[in-house]
């Protein structure tokens, strides 16, 4: 506006805003002859840069990854075996500009990272569970589960929902039938072990890590072996729940005081209880 509506010269109008007259002769050639006009921002990245690397090392790194499916130190160490000498990070940024590199979801929480504890005592480390069963197209049911690494004692009830409340009810009801207190408990980062939950409890916690389902092996086994010798009463009570849980308490029963457990030397765990 100064320069075409107020006749000011270039250098006048530069001294007056307190930028480069090379600025104002830019920005009077890009608006043309119109009055009005937004002027966009220009990016001042590079249109190449002097260090890039070959467009054949990149095509390899993208044959790589596409033939094998591996992660980029695999792609990083492959190159090196063919004499293709880069940098890791220039791995991960090639891949990461064709799309080829998965990234943490948005969406997930991050949780701090929580020692294990060394299992002495009863109580100790306690891991959680909940197993997912269809009783239905869309409809299904849930049995949480507990485990205590210490004695092997486990607990389960079947639930028609499930939610961090439904969660935190059952382990203090767990705790109460299990007779010590549960000093820390495990879980993975399904919903019903939200932070909700986790505020809620009286206790220590801590999640096993994202696809490492061997963090929570005890457990993973019980609810697998639970399935397994509770099959038949499953399949047949599934859509009555308190029946179902009679069933359950039946079987936890025989697990707890009759069933002979390999991990810790052929006893059973109220033997283990005892001795603790």
């Amino acid at each position: 506006m100064l320069v075409r509506q107020g006749r000011w010269s270039i250098r006048k109008v530069a001294r007056y805003i307190g930028v480069h007259a090379s600025t104002v002769s830019r920005w009077v050639k890009k608006t043309g002859s119109e009055e009005r006009r937004e002027i966009p921002t220009i990016s001042s990245r590079p249109h190449h840069s002097p260090n890039a690397i070959d467009p054949k090392i990149v095509d390899r790194i993208v044959a790589i990854r596409k033939e094998h499916g591996r992660c980029a130190q695999v792609v990083h160490a492959q190159l090196e075996r063919e004499g293709i000498h880069v940098h890791l990070n220039t791995v991960k940024r090639t891949l990461d500009r064709k799309g080829l590199l998965k990234k943490r979801s948005p969406y997930k929480r991050y949780h701090p990272h929580v020692d294990r504890p060394y299992v002495v005592h009863p109580g100790d480390l306690v891991e959680l569970d909940s197993i997912h069963i269809m009783v239905g197209e869309k409809d299904r049911i849930y049995v949480i589960t507990l485990i205590d690494l210490h004695s092997r004692w486990s607990y389960a009830k079947a639930s028609t929902k499930l939610s961090g409340a439904i969660t935190l009810r059952f382990v203090k009801e767990a705790e109460e039938h299990a007779g010590f207190r549960f000093h820390m408990l495990q879980s993975d980062h399904g919903p019903e072990f939200s932070s909700w939950f986790v505020r809620r409890i009286e206790t220590d916690h801590r999640y096993s890590r994202i696809g490492k389902p061997n963090d929570n092996s005890h457990i993973e086994r019980f609810n697998r072996t639970i399935q397994e010798e509770m099959q038949s009463q499953i399949i047949r009570y599934k859509t009555n729940i308190p029946r179902l849980n009679r069933e359950i308490m039946k079987y936890l029963r025989y697990y707890n005081h009759e069933r002979l457990h390999m991990g810790i030397g052929f006893k059973t765990p109220s033997e283990v209880l005892q001795r603790s």
